[in-house]
């Protein structure tokens, strides 16, 4: 998706400066000097207008002008505490100039001084109610802080001033789409549509759709921006849009055509491994997220997909057990990366193999435990291998905390039945292998706690970066 642009400055400046006889060749030269460094801003040449205004300051210290041209020569060379200086100055010499105090606000807002950089833009609006720039930047500062129902007003009346301003009108259909507001976002966006046939615009559409459970309509504005513009990131979006509804002959075509055109992309080759998962095409399903696993090690993005997909092909055991192995040594701290470790061992080696250390595999399992007591599926399979050691007696105290964790695990409730059975107490067996029965029964709650992990993944991974 598209970022908001950078906060933008306003360059308002009189054509002189004050000086201290007007007429005289003093004057004059003065006044060559100034325009002579505006010029020069505004070719780009910030370093020499820089040089110009300095020597210039020192004649005329009391210049509104000079100081607020100074700060903007500054922050456009990202001197931002330096522009910072001249900037307060400038609104000091002249506080009721609206344009003085929305240059302030801009730079402050990138110093990261966000509070201040309010106050101004909200002095500036008080000043000057139609000033498009305080109120467009105003209402950027906010949905860059998360207020985006505060943003909303200030985007709308900055809209009203300028229609024409795509960037305002795709901030606004931002915050209109962040609101719930997907009727007006969607016309907001079929308007700017009219004006410019963008990509961008396209995707956006897609994403208003899709919010509004139009999956057609949705896929196809996803398809039209990649079309129009192939990047990673608009084909990433299609194909998780067919993904995420399962319409996975067409995702396994756009992501494996992606990841040719983008082949160091981490999230197009786990959009790609989710796909052929899903389809059933497990052993090629590992291949792809055992790439994405080595452009990005600590990502645990794929890691969660490819323990699936391992499970259902066992067949590249040692490439998998070493993928997780890395990841964690490189995540020392995270419950999964313990586990998926663990699970890997255990499930890549045969039971009879003799370098299975079942020892490895518990603390490992206990490790994850550790980091995180809530973690279920690490109770239910510490539970598992003792089970599978005939430990019933340790067993059922890790079934009975995954259950407690997580009653819907179909799973626990057969297992914790079984253990019961061999420690000869026969009801309590009787009742948790009735409720696995029920539980399996309902067969498609696998199918949505699936669906439910890849959406997830879909929209953490498109508010990360994408590949070049």
């Amino acid at each position: 998706m598209r970022r908001p642009s950078i906060w933008s400055a306003v360059l308002v400046l009189l054509a002189f400066v004050p000086l201290p006889a007007p007429g005289s060749q003093q004057s004059q030269s003065l006044d060559r000097k100034f325009q002579s460094a505006v010029t020069q801003y505004e070719s780009g040449r910030f370093a020499e207008a820089a040089a110009q205004l300095e020597s210039l300051l020192p004649e005329v210290p009391e210049s509104f002008e000079v100081h607020e041209l100074l700060g903007l020569v500054y922050s456009a060379q990202s001197l931002e505490t330096q522009a910072n200086e001249h900037l307060e100055k400038a609104v000091r010499l002249k506080p009721d100039s609206a344009a003085a105090r929305t240059n302030l606000a801009a730079n402050l807002a990138r110093m990261g001084r966000f509070d201040l950089a309010a106050t101004e833009f909200k002095k500036a609006i008080k000043l000057e109610p139609r000033n498009f720039d305080a109120n467009h930047n105003l209402g950027e500062l906010y949905a860059r802080s998360g207020n985006v129902a505060d943003a909303a007003p200030f985007l709308e009346q900055a809209h009203r001033i300028d229609p024409s301003s795509y960037d305002n009108g795709y901030d606004l259909a931002l915050a209109y789409i962040l609101t719930g507001r997907l009727s007006d976002a969607r016309q907001l966006v079929q308007d700017l549509l009219k004006k410019k046939n963008m990509a961008e615009l396209h995707n956006l559409l897609g994403e208003i759709e899709e919010k509004d459970g139009k999956f057609v309509p949705a896929a196809n504005e996803y398809e039209t921006a990649a079309h129009m513009d192939p990047s990673e990131s608009n084909l990433f979006d299609w194909g998780s849009e067919l993904l995420i509804h399962r319409t996975l002959g067409p995702a396994i075509e756009v992501f494996q055509h992606a990841t040719e055109r983008y082949p160091n992309s981490p999230r197009l080759l786990i959009g790609l491994g989710m796909a052929l998962y899903s389809r059933g095409n497990y052993d090629e399903a590992v291949k792809s997220l055992l790439r994405a696993a080595d452009l990005n090690p600590s990502d645990p993005g794929g890691y969660l997909f490819l323990s699936r997909a391992y499970d259902s092909s066992p067949s590249q055991a040692d490439e998998v057990i070493e993928r997780f192995r890395r990841f964690a040594d490189l995540q020392p701290n995270s419950p999964r990366a313990s586990y998926y470790y663990a699970m890997s061992l255990w499930k890549g080696k045969r039971t009879q193999d003799p370098g299975l250390d079942l020892q490895q595999i518990e603390s490992l399992l206990k490790k994850a435990i550790a980091l995180d007591p809530k973690f279920a599926e690490a109770h239910l399979q510490l539970g598992n291998l003792y089970s599978d050691q005939n430990k019933y007696a340790e067993s059922i105290p890790e079934y009975e905390r995954a259950l407690e964790l997580s009653p819907d695990l179909a799973d626990v409730h057969y297992r914790l039945g079984q253990a019961y059975v061999h420690t000869g107490e026969k009801e309590r067996a009787q009742q948790h292998l009735q409720v696995y029965q029920q539980l399996r029964a309902q067969h498609l709650a696998e199918i949505d706690k699936q669906r439910a992990d890849i959406r997830q993944f879909v929209y953490s991974a498109k508010d990360g970066p994408s590949a070049k």
